[in-house]
């Protein structure tokens, strides 16, 4: 399993994504599930997956490296030559179809699902910065100001810090914050979610990555965040009155 968290706001984008795949307790490995397609000044993408490995990576190639066609009879296309993040989205999603016909039936044999889910963000050209969440139908949504935010995986330990602290309007730093504290939540809760940690950081319009980096077990800011967070909880609990009723 895995815990991706995307935000969409009004300065940029925030994407993170841990690393772990876990096929059993004594099977743990660790994976990038969170690919970035950077040519400055054109087009900054993000690509977040969860849920099989081997479709996640079988549909991420499909985008970036082998392409496909909307329709039958039009040329290759891949996140590379998308002329806006709506074509990608759709590309995204159709790429998803392409894979669910090699390896769907294969899986329902198996008695398996086919088990996918994606995170695409970004911004092409002068279109809009741009959030969707793919299904493993193909289908997909958009995040929008009322719901800036999309979470896939094994999300449901990291959800209540962002449901109670994001919205469109927060500052992009502040989100950076959000989702490490999201990401943290998860990893004490779930043993199927762990460190190294993928973050990309968009600005919005600079067509350019602000940040990407991979927190490992020994970053001394996220190892500070985690035990300032854990010790204001402390405060926060500590300082809240003890209820009235008798016991």
């Amino acid at each position: 399993m895995t815990y991706c968290v995307a935000l969409r706001l009004r300065g940029g984008l925030v994407m993170l994504a841990d690393t772990r795949t876990n096929a059993g307790v004594d099977n743990i490995s660790t994976f990038r599930k969170l690919t970035t397609i950077e040519r400055p000044g054109d087009r900054v993408i993000g690509i977040m997956t969860a849920g099989n490995l081997a479709l996640s990576q079988a549909i991420v190639n499909l985008v970036t490296e082998q392409g496909l066609s909307l329709h039958e009879g039009e040329p290759l296309e891949t996140l590379y030559t998308a002329p806006s993040m709506v074509r990608a989205a759709q590309l995204m999603g159709q790429a998803v179809r392409e894979i669910y016909k090699v390896d769907g039936p294969s899986l329902e044999a198996q008695s398996e699902t086919f088990n996918v889910s994606i995170l695409l963000g970004g911004q092409i050209g002068n279109g809009q910065l741009r959030l969707f969440q793919v299904y493993a139908a193909g289908n997909y949504i958009e995040a929008t100001e009322d719901t800036p935010y999309f979470q896939i995986g094994e999300h449901k330990y990291g959800k209540p810090i962002i449901d109670r602290a994001a919205t469109f309007e927060t500052d992009v730093g502040d989100a950076l914050k959000l989702a490490l504290i999201s990401m943290d939540s998860t990893i004490r809760s779930n043993l199927s979610v762990g460190l190294p940690i993928d973050l990309m950081v968009y600005r919005r319009d600079a067509l350019k990555v602000a940040l990407s980096r991979r927190i490992k077990d020994d970053d001394a800011y996220f190892k500070g965040l985690r035990q300032s967070w854990s010790d204001a909880l402390t405060r926060a609990y500590q300082a809240i009155p003890g209820p009235e009723w008798e016991f």
